[in-house]
């Protein structure tokens, strides 16, 4: 019995040894679970908020090709309404499954400033079907849509912790 005593801290040491590891590797692969995991949401996310941003852009591009025709932009490629009614309604159309998934998954701030953003590219698309020729008040509603596409980009910056980007207004040299 004598030699079980004299073995016994030993024994003792192995067996907090064994848990202390065990608690220890336990912990770590739990703390490395929630990090891939937060890893894998975010990537979700970012393809969310890329896809509806990608979708809302083809409607702003057709914008302004159809405000060219009508003479309120400057695009070099202008599309008449009839020819860009088709592509229009079709680009609306793409942007409802990006904006339902957006929904989903995006936090409230950004689905905020989605809604501004589409609510103008809505209101340049009914000034065009309106065939309104007012190069000033087109290029308020291109401010207007500037301003909120870059609220949308921040918002989205900010949920994923991401540093501030570019305004996305480029300078072009003048002819």
């Amino acid at each position: 019995m004598s030699e079980f005593i004299q073995q016994l801290p030993a024994l003792l040491g192995v067996i907090v040894g064994a848990a202390g590891s065990y608690l220890a590797i336990t912990r770590g692969d739990r703390a490395r679970f929630r990090r891939e995991e937060a890893a894998r949401w975010d990537e979700r996310r970012l393809s969310i908020y890329s896809d509806y941003a990608r979708s809302l852009k083809k409607s702003v591009t057709l914008t302004y090709r159809i405000a060219a025709h009508l003479g309120n932009d400057p695009h070099p490629h202008p599309l008449s309404p009839e020819e860009g009614a088709p592509q229009l309604a079709a680009a609306a159309e793409g942007r409802d499954p990006s904006g339902e998934a957006l929904l989903m998954l995006g936090t409230a701030d950004v689905v905020e400033k989605a809604r501004a953003w589409v609510v103008v590219v809505m209101e340049m698309e009914a000034f065009l079907r309106h065939r309104t020729q007012d190069p000033g008040a087109w290029s308020d509603l291109l401010l207007k849509q500037r301003a909120a596409r870059e609220g949308y980009y921040g918002a989205v910056r900010r949920d994923l912790a991401l540093p501030p980007g570019h305004t996305g207004q480029w300078r072009l040299p003048s002819a």
